[in-house]
């Protein structure tokens, strides 16, 4: 289902509490069936929505396995180890469905396949047989369940962002395995950026193939560059007498100091743009640019002779 569920709302989907027994699910599934059969609402696509709803909560809640990780894992989780395929294969909605009316539909692997698409399971139904079968058991046509994907977080520098390199990974999965990895760090990476290892993560319980670990980078900030996409953005403090007459400045940037024209009258506010001088794209030969933004220092205690000045530059009107 492309609509993200809460670990209840399979349950609510069918109007159940957490409790439910299995001939409550089977009753309340075919109640809401019923109302919403594709054949019985033609053309109505909320009822198709709701019957493709519904009959995914039933495939999942009528069968014990399947249930018990939902109810352990969450809706997050459970569905990073099952697909829709795996979820619908092999449940029993021949005998939910044993007194409607089949024949406009081409029988019930017609309406499954006809809303669900049947090229989702890989050729033929994946809704006939008898209850019973569990996803990852190597069912009719069945893949193996994927193991558990872990999370990782790593801190990195902001240089190392900057420049890439090398990083050491040790974690510990759920069961206590101790897993020792170096990951790649892209030049130009993210904070919030996902390095995907594949099979790093969790053995899967089926024996299907293992999960995949994805390192979450955290990138640490910089005392005074701020990271806006691919650019960056430095300050430089300016007198009142640099920003009327103008100057030149060394400002630091990610290679090294360079010399910034600043022109007379300048306001405060202002960017000067260095081309090239921002983070590498990702991927590329390219980089962003970095911005100066031009600040005033206005001092907030002035000596005699400053005071004069001023005085005097307020008689000549400035």
């Amino acid at each position: 289902m492309s609509k993200d569920l809460t670990l209840s709302d399979y349950y609510k989907t069918l109007g159940l509490s957490k409790g439910a027994s299995g001939d409550e699910i089977k009753k309340s599934y075919r109640k809401l069936a019923l109302q919403h059969h594709p054949d019985r609402n033609k053309g109505d696509k909320a009822s198709e929505d709701k019957f493709k709803e519904i009959s995914e909560a039933y495939a999942v809640l009528s069968d014990d396995e399947k249930r018990k990780q939902y109810d352990s894992f969450g809706d997050s989780r459970f569905h990073q180890q099952y697909s829709q395929e795996d979820i619908f294969r092999n449940t029993d909605f021949g005998s939910v469905f044993q007194d409607f009316d089949m024949s406009s539909g081409g029988g019930l692997d017609g309406i499954f396949s006809r809303i669900f698409g049947g090229a989702a399971a890989g050729g033929g139904s994946p809704f006939g047989g008898a209850g019973g079968g569990r996803a990852g058991g190597g069912g009719r046509g069945g893949r193996q369940v994927k193991g558990q994907d872990v999370e990782f977080p790593l801190q990195i520098g902001f240089a190392e962002a900057f420049s890439g390199g090398e990083r050491a990974v040790n974690f510990r999965l759920s069961d206590g395995t101790e897993r020792s990895l170096k990951v790649r760090l892209p030049k130009g990476a993210k904070d919030g950026g996902r390095l995907r290892v594949a099979g790093m993560g969790a053995p899967s319980p089926y024996g299907g193939q293992a999960g995949d670990l994805f390192v979450i980078l955290q990138v640490a900030p910089h005392p005074f560059f701020t990271r806006d996409g691919d650019d960056l953005i430095t300050h430089v403090p300016l007198k009142i007498s640099e920003a009327l007459l103008g100057t030149a400045r060394d400002v630091e940037t990610m290679d090294g100091f360079k010399r910034v024209k600043i022109p007379a009258g300048v306001k405060p506010g202002t960017k000067v743009r260095l081309r090239g001088l921002g983070f590498p794209h990702t991927g590329k030969e390219s980089r962003g640019d970095c911005h100066v933004i031009v600040d005033l220092e206005i001092p907030t205690h002035l000596t005699p002779s400053q005071k004069t000045a001023i005085v005097a530059l307020q008689e000549v009107d400035l």
